[in-house]
């Protein structure tokens, strides 16, 4: 089944393109990275998904629905969790999570969804004001799961987090998966993308470059991995040895061992078996394969920077007048308190 779909789906602000002529499916149930240097259109699309923006041409499903046409069916069913998402300072944890669910009528236990984020229960009846940006980070899933939507939307959801907040945000996402739920993520860091997605979409200048497993990225991209062999002795004698083996394209040799860059994956153990038979002694073997930054650099590489300065091409500029505009502002619910 598919959860999300575009097709054609384009958006134009005069002369420039946000998105053009995205071709995009994710599936029921998975995990969706959505990545992109920013300003390269996922705030846009997201917005065009959820139908805070129009398009310009082409068209958008979400579970079925047309994005223009049947917004609210939309709703009814997606948890959102906006970029720059904001909080009430004298509004309570609780207080947010009532609000949502008054907002979505539904009839959720607020405490079931502070917990199931695992926002710790001394903070709920604690003015939001006094959260850590990690605590305001699983206040805002808390709301974005009212109702317990079957989409969840995360704009840029990694954004201010540090390290451990960051691994808090792949263990609630993996959480919600787990559940069944379609989690599609926009992000430009590549922090926590190898660990939580199923499938990755990279966007550069409002096209889409690439759709694949992070494996299949690297399948498909080549890109040398690199091999470390640690030898008891001198590995001076067995260099000749592994760079005769088909598929290592250099071997650079230290005190004691050889640095061995691996084009095709098939080449590791033919690697290991010749300096075997060659007698060698090796004590230690680390593997490390291309990362994703190298793949997610050479997707992004502007083709189109300015000759002279090298500078990006800046045409598509994410923040435009129209979609900062579009941005969920925080809800109006202080004076209920």
């Amino acid at each position: 089944m598919t959860a999300i779909e575009t097709t054609a789906l384009t958006k134009q602000y005069g002369d420039v393109t946000a998105v053009d002529g995205l071709e995009l499916t994710v599936r029921e149930g998975e995990v969706f990275g959505f990545l992109g240097p920013n300003g390269a259109g996922k705030s846009t699309t997201i917005n065009m998904l959820l139908d805070f923006v129009r398009p310009t041409s082409g068209s958008a499903t979400v579970l079925g629905y047309d994005a223009q046409t049947e917004a609210d069916q939309i709703s009814e069913r997606v948890g959102i969790l906006p970029e720059g998402f904001d909080i009430y300072p004298r509004l309570t944890g609780r207080r947010h999570v009532e609000f949502a669910i008054e907002t979505k009528r539904a009839d959720d236990d607020p405490e079931k969804l502070l917990e199931r984020v695992a926002l710790d229960s001394d903070a709920w009846d604690r003015p939001a004001g006094g959260y850590s940006t990690g605590m305001r980070q699983r206040l805002a899933m808390a709301m974005a799961l009212v109702d317990d939507p079957d989409v969840l939307i995360m704009d840029e959801p990694s954004s201010g987090l540090d390290p451990h907040g960051i691994r808090e945000l792949q263990d609630l996402v993996r959480a919600e998966a787990d559940r069944g739920t379609t989690v599609f993520f926009s992000s430009h860091i590549l922090e926590h993308v190898d660990a939580i997605c199923d499938r990755i979409g990279v966007l550069t200048n409002g096209t889409l470059v690439a759709v694949n497993t992070i494996d299949g990225l690297r399948d498909s991209l080549g890109g040398d991995a690199t091999v470390t062999l640690t030898f008891a002795d001198s590995p001076e004698a067995y260099l000749e040895t592994a760079e005769s083996v088909e598929g290592i394209s250099e071997v650079t040799p230290t005190a004691r061992t050889l640095e061995c860059a691996v084009a095709t994956p098939e080449a590791k153990a033919p690697l290991i078996t010749a300096l075997d038979q060659a007698g060698a002694t090796i004590r230690d073997v680390q593997i490390s394969d291309v990362s994703l930054e190298s793949l997610f650099t050479q997707l992004t590489d502007e083709p189109n920077a300015d000759s002279e300065t090298g500078a990006p091409n800046e045409k598509h500029d994410e923040q435009s007048p129209a979609e900062s505009e579009s941005q969920t502002e925080p809800v109006q619910a202080e004076a209920s308190e």
